[in-house]
């Protein structure tokens, strides 16, 4: 790869993201003028457009952008980490253990005592999700284990899910968990925003400092231990910022499917398949990906707004079966 491709990459995604922020603060039932958004930015008052601007668009977009990463960089890492290309947060049951706690946070009635219970809870819930999978696959498993651990502890933490929703105490509160369970970033504050930041960034962090590993992971796992990689350390660290960053992004948003494994895929080729350096170009891709939902989840919404789930699961869905489509060769 050039030099200056990767730089030209970074770039163009940056200006992507840059452009779908300002179109998410203008779209919305109250649409805003550019320069009604610039004024309300550089000179914020009590103005209703400056209200509109900082309480209720800019933190959803800083969410969306948050979110977005966390799942393209960890669709990234453990892509990599597994050396296969159809993996995604989800598969390791972090997305559904975080969704059982913060069901379980709706049940209780956790929810109510304050903006950040929901939050905790289902980070609480990834977290355990990785205890459970290096108990049962333990540290030095193979891919193979670890796939299989996370798919019975996804599937253990969904069928969780469904019993709170069937046991809910009223018609209201499961009607609550199934709309939460969707995923949207509607009603959200500058809160969440920094209860979410912290176990975000960590996890960013954990990840991207696996980089190395990760390409030398491509190579065999004997090139790796011969390059002075410790695989264990390297998947205990990954795992361990798959679960602060994605148990943190599903605990603000709620289940958004697909962006983990639809962001990576496409940006793979623009980096000479090298999933080390495929890292920060999913956070960035995945960032553009989910506002860009976000902006068409409003603007296709008539009277009730449609699910930004919703959205993600009719970009992937079809996507992820064109894949297996491209793949089946290689996967028989």
């Amino acid at each position: 790869m050039s030099g200056r491709r990767p730089v030209a990459l970074h770039t163009a995604l940056v200006v992507a993201l840059i452009a779908v922020a300002g179109l998410s603060l203008m779209v919305g039932p109250a649409g805003l003028s550019p320069a009604a958004v610039w004024q309300a930015l550089t000179a914020p008052d009590q103005a209703p457009a400056a209200i509109i601007v900082y309480e209720i668009r800019l933190p959803r977009t800083i969410l969306g952008a948050m979110v977005g990463a966390s799942l393209g960089l960890g669709g990234a890492a453990l892509q990599g980490l597994l050396r296969n290309p159809l993996a995604e947060p989800g598969i390791i049951g972090t997305s559904g253990a975080a969704a059982l706690g913060a069901s379980l946070a709706f049940y209780y009635g956790l929810a109510e005592t304050g903006v950040g219970a929901l939050p905790l809870s289902g980070m609480a819930g990834a977290l355990i999700a990785v205890v459970l999978l290096f108990a049962l696959a333990g540290r030095d498993a193979s891919p193979l284990t670890l796939i299989l651990s996370g798919v019975a502890i996804a599937s253990f933490a969904g069928a969780l899910t469904a019993l709170v929703v069937n046991l809910a105490p009223s018609p209201y509160a499961a009607l609550e968990i199934t709309f939460w369970l969707l995923g949207s970033l509607s009603d959200r504050s500058f809160a969440h925003v920094t209860l979410a930041a912290p176990f975000m960034v960590a996890g960013w962090v954990l990840m991207l400092s696996g980089g190395r590993g990760l390409g030398a992971l491509s190579l065999g796992e004997d090139t790796a231990r011969t390059m002075g990689v410790a695989l264990g350390a390297l998947r205990l660290r990954l795992m361990l910022g798959i679960a602060l960053a994605v148990g943190a992004a599903v605990s603000v948003s709620g289940a958004i499917g697909f962006v983990g494994l639809v962001v990576p895929h496409l940006l793979r080729p623009l980096v000479d398949h090298q999933p080390g350096r495929l890292l920060a170009v999913s956070a960035l891709g995945g960032a553009v990906l989910v506002i860009a939902a976000d902006i068409a989840a409003r603007a296709l919404s008539s009277g009730i707004e449609i699910r930004l789930g919703v959205v993600t699961a009719l970009i992937g869905a079809p996507f992820f079966l064109m894949l297996i489509y491209r793949l089946r060769g290689s996967l028989s």
